[in-house]
């Protein structure tokens, strides 16, 4: 699963080191433009519904945090 985020997020800003990062939205390396079209991505990969609640700078700063919200999406599910 994280491959595949990583695959995502590495698709969408090539020149971010995801990884590293701590706070990809604190910090602006993800604007909102970046954050629709990554909600979409995960939305489609992951069959989860991400909706505006959970849109927190928390839930996006790490590559950790995101993947804890994948999980907790599909679990709700």
């Amino acid at each position: 699963m994280k491959e595949q985020l990583l695959d995502i997020l590495n698709d969408l800003r090539p020149d971010v080191e995801f990884e590293k990062e701590k706070k990809l939205i604190d910090d602006g390396v993800l604007d909102s433009f970046d954050i629709v079209s990554l909600v979409s991505e995960l939305n489609s990969e992951f069959d989860v519904e991400i909706n505006v609640m959970d849109l927190e700078p928390d839930n996006f700063n790490t590559v950790e945090a995101m993947l804890e919200l994948i999980v907790k999406m599909q679990e709700e599910g």
